[in-house]
Order: C-alpha cells, then sequence, then structure tokens
C-alpha cells in the first residue's frame, strides 16, 4: 500500500477512534455530573444527544405534538438532519466512518481475523445470511412504531450501543447487555453483524444508496477483475460485478476504493457522473 493510500486508510481509522473517545468522554461525563463531579463544558451532554437515531424516533412525536420523545434532545434531531443529508450526497457514511459501534465491532473483528481466518465473514451461509438481512428494516418499523405509540425510547432496552457506553451505570437492561454480549461474539466471526442484520438506522441510511448523488463507481474499462474490492468489503457487497454501487448495505467505509484498496487507480471512485457521460451526450 503506497503512502496515498495508507493516508485515506488512516484518516478513517483516526475519525473512528476521536468519535469513539469522544462519545464516551461525553457518557462518562454525565455519570459523573450525576455524582457530583462536573466537568466544564461536559457535564450537561449525554449520549441521547448525540445519537442522531433518536432524532428519528422522536419525528412522530415532535410533529404531532410538537415535543420530543423523554430523554430525546434537540442535537439529536438536528444530528439525524445532517446525517440525512450526508446520506443524500455520498451515501452510509455515517455508519462507515462516524457510528462508534460501527467501529466497536471492527475493532473485535480484527481479533477474530487472527483467531478464526479460515471462517471470518464467512461463517453464515449466503442464503441465511441474506434473510437475516431484512431483519433490520422489520426492526426499524417496529422501533419507530412503537416510540410513536408509547412516546418512550423502547428501543433503549435491547440497543447495545446504549449498553456499551453505559456499562458502568445501573441504568442499562439486562436485555441490552445481553444482546452487546451476542454482538460482541458473533463479531469474531462476521463482520459487523450488528450492522448487517439488526441496526435499525443503519437499515434507514442504506435507503439513501438509491438515490446519493455522490454515487459509488466501478469502471469496466480499466478493472483488471481481481476483485480485491470484493475481499475487502466488511459487508459482502459484490463490488466487481456492479457499475454503479447502489446497494443497501453499503456503508461508504471507502475501503473499495482506488483510494485505499483497488490497485488500479481511478478505476473504484466516487463521482456524480458516469466515466465518459460528457462524450455521450
Amino acid at each position: 500500500m503506497n503512502n496515498k493510500k495508507r493516508s485515506a486508510a488512516a484518516l478513517r481509522r483516526i475519525v473512528q477512534i476521536a468519535v469513539f473517545a469522544l462519545v464516551f468522554f461525553i457518557t462518562v461525563s454525565k455519570w459523573l455530573a450525576e455524582k457530583g463531579i462536573s466537568i466544564p463544558f461536559a457535564s450537561q451532554a449525554s449520549l441521547h444527544a448525540v445519537c442522531p437515531f433518536g432524532g428519528v424516533e422522536t419525528l412522530y412525536q415532535l410533529v404531532m405534538t410538537g415535543m420530543f420523545v423523554q430523554k430525546v434532545h434537540s442535537s439529536s434531531f438536528i444530528l439525524a438532519i445532517i446525517s440525512a443529508v450526508t446520506a443524500l450526497l455520498f451515501g452510509a457514511v455515517f455508519c462507515g466512518y462516524i457510528c462508534p459501534f460501527g467501529a466497536f465491532q471492527e475493532w473485535i473483528g480484527r481479533l477474530g481475523r487472527k483467531l478464526f481466518p479460515k471462517i471470518y465473514n464467512r461463517a453464515v451461509p449466503a442464503k441465511l445470511d441474506k434473510a437475516l438481512r431484512y431483519i433490520r428494516y422489520i426492526v426499524l418499523v417496529m422501533v419507530v412504531y412503537n416510540t410513536a405509540a408509547t412516546a418512550k425510547l423502547v428501543f433503549q432496552n435491547a440497543d447495545p450501543f446504549y449498553a456499551l457506553f453505559n456499562f458502568f451505570t445501573n441504568e442499562v437492561a439486562v436485555s441490552a447487555y445481553i444482546m452487546l454480549g451476542v454482538v460482541t461474539v458473533l463479531s469474531l466471526v462476521v463482520e459487523r453483524p450488528w450492522c448487517k442484520y439488526l441496526c435499525p438506522y443503519g437499515a434507514l441510511l442504506g435507503l439513501f444508496n438509491k438515490i446519493r448523488i455522490f454515487k459509488l463507481r466501478r469502471s469496466k474499462s480499466t478493472c483488471i477483475n481481481c476483485k480485491k474490492c470484493d475481499k475487502v468489503c466488511p459487508m459482502n457487497v459484490e463490488v466487481s460485478g456492479k457499475e454503479v454501487i447502489s446497494d443497501l448495505q453499503c456503508i461508504s467505509c471507502h475501503k473499495c476504493t482506488s483510494e485505499v484498496s483497488c490497485p488500479v487507480k481511478d478505476t473504484v471512485t466516487i463521482s456524480v457522473r458516469k466515466e465518459g457521460a460528457a462524450h455521450e451526450n
């Protein structure tokens, strides 16, 4: 990997680590504030305030009553709007770059890749894998409906993200700890299992891949069919078989691009228009 590709990969890692550290710091600061230890500029923030999915969960309540669901902050709604605009432009980059729980699964996966190299990310049969990927849409509908019906964050009791960043408090339901444990174990043999099969926010953002403005494209004319793009994709998207990668599972991590893994320059790229489109019109 040349220096340019190392820099592109390093940038993503830096963003993931920085966001993870920030979210953990905010959670600890909130917990300390409840114990009477205040950290300037941080004690008023909370995990709910920096989770954009809360903005989605509260949308019905906000439209119908003008109020947020309990515990959801206005910042969460603002972040949801920003994530939606970003997804419209570039796809589900929140999942690939920002989400700290996605990063957590990746880090566990690095250990799994070393422990179980023969089965890592190939442990689930293809037909079962395809069927399981629809579950996250069912979860999305159930969460939005139940939150609208009860005006409470019902998903919190099963949310491994919430459990991960609140493990040192007494606010986490046992069911959320169980889900966190299951996802952690699965991450040793399946890359990003929560993202693939259960994450409701990932399901929503993935829909934007169909209409995103800056599309992920593969040039057939320069592709050497090495399939390295397929091998590095954490979501098992078959990049080598598409000209425009608009798969609902794509998290826009950019691992497949010529900037990171593809060995041929300008073959897997992000662009508004198809190569040669200007000459075709």
